[in-house]
């Protein structure tokens, strides 16, 4: 048995991995869907004193008050600060970190550096809240609607809730014992070929996946596999186990 704690990316809940917890449950596994302050069942806690630090805080409390110990904590897409910043503070609890359609978060830069600062801060109109975006405007950013169809859009739409914005503005602070942590990627929109070329092109958001600490996987759907392949997520997520 595996114990996993599964961190949502913007604009989503613990809600978004009832798919990928079912399976990975099925397999006899421990799992830890994980809602971060501010959104989803937490929205009535967005406030503007959010910092990465409070996303940080939600992660390694949760490891420490369960005593969760081996722990596989799976960020996906815009999560990839919080958890990059909860496996360096509680590393001696943390087996490995899964990067879902997302990658690791330097010292000293925020995830909306990675992820668009100008259009996020933009569309953050209220200086609180990233809002949901339009299907439209999520093709336009480069994010993969791929595998998400009538259902799985109505089911974003009607539940997504505006991502705070305090926590992926703020600079991420990092000690280094995240970095010889074992990593997986596991890449969606992106081909494998791709993203080792793209490694091996020194690219920045792609170069730091080549070290040997890092497991290249792949799952061919969009930006959203919880979504749109909710079980083989889940599988995959065992096998790695």
């Amino acid at each position: 048995m595996t114990t996993y704690v599964l961190v949502p990316g913007f604009w989503l809940g613990a809600w978004a991995w009832r798919g990928v917890t079912e399976r990975l449950r099925a397999d006899g596994h421990e799992v830890h869907p994980l809602t971060l302050t501010g959104l989803a069942d937490r929205a009535h806690l967005l406030s503007p004193g959010l910092t990465i630090d409070t996303h940080i805080a939600d992660i390694t409390g949760l490891l420490v008050y369960e005593d969760l110990r081996d722990v596989v904590l799976v960020g996906h897409s815009g999560a990839a600060a919080a958890v990059t910043g909860a496996a360096d503070r509680t590393a001696g609890r943390v087996a490995r970190v899964v990067y879902v359609e997302s990658g690791p978060v330097p010292d000293g830069m925020a995830q909306a550096d990675l992820s668009g600062r100008e259009r996020i801060e933009k569309q953050a109109a209220d200086g609180l809240g990233y809002p949901f975006p339009t299907w439209d405007e999520l093709e336009e950013s480069g994010a993969s609607l791929a595998g998400l169809g009538e259902a799985e859009r109505a089911l974003m739409t009607h539940r997504a809730t505006d991502q705070p914005l305090g926590p992926i503005t703020t600079p991420l602070r990092l000690s280094g014992a995240v970095e010889t942590l074992p990593k997986t990627l596991v890449s969606c929109s992106y081909p494998l070929d791709q993203v080792r070329a793209l490694i091996a092109q020194g690219h920045p958001f792609f170069a730091a996946l080549g070290g040997p600490e890092w497991d290249l996987r792949e799952l061919p759907t969009g930006h959203w596999p919880m979504l749109s392949r909710p079980a083989d997520l889940g599988a995959l997520l065992s096998m790695i186990a």
